[in-house]
């Protein structure tokens, strides 16, 4: 890159930026650093959302490649057992005098859907 360009970043950054001076401990900021890494975020976008307040934001699971979509399709299968399993549970324990209610259906009509999700994505998905 040539010194012209360099110069009209900073001109620019001059113009739209407040540098703000920070002293911390090596060990965090080196953490910072690489929390911000894995996370996929610029260290100055996460300062920027702290000082006004914002909320992270989460990161999106990178899904590039094949074997990357798989893992993260058996981790959203493994979220889905575990929903369908509790609302199985849910559904079990709920009194026999209220097995008729909306609860009820609505419990059984929950589970069959997981079920049905779940089954759809082993057929589709079996390796």
């Amino acid at each position: 890159m040539n010194s012209t360009s360099n110069e009209a970043k900073q001109r620019w950054n001059g113009a739209h930026y407040t540098q703000v001076k920070v002293s911390i401990k090596k060990e965090i900021a080196t953490e910072f650093k690489a929390k911000c890494q894995r996370n996929g975020v610029s260290m100055a976008s996460e300062i920027s959302r702290f000082m006004c307040g914002q909320s992270p934001k989460k990161a999106e699971p990178k899904v590039s490649t094949r074997q990357q979509r798989r893992k993260t399709l058996n981790k959203a299968i493994m979220l889905l057992e575990a929903i369908a399993d509790a609302e199985q549970d849910y559904k079990d324990n709920i009194p026999i005098n209220l097995q008729n209610s909306q609860r009820y259906e609505a419990a059984e009509q929950a589970v069959s859907m997981l079920e049905e999700s779940l089954n759809i994505l082993y057929n589709t998905f079996a390796e």
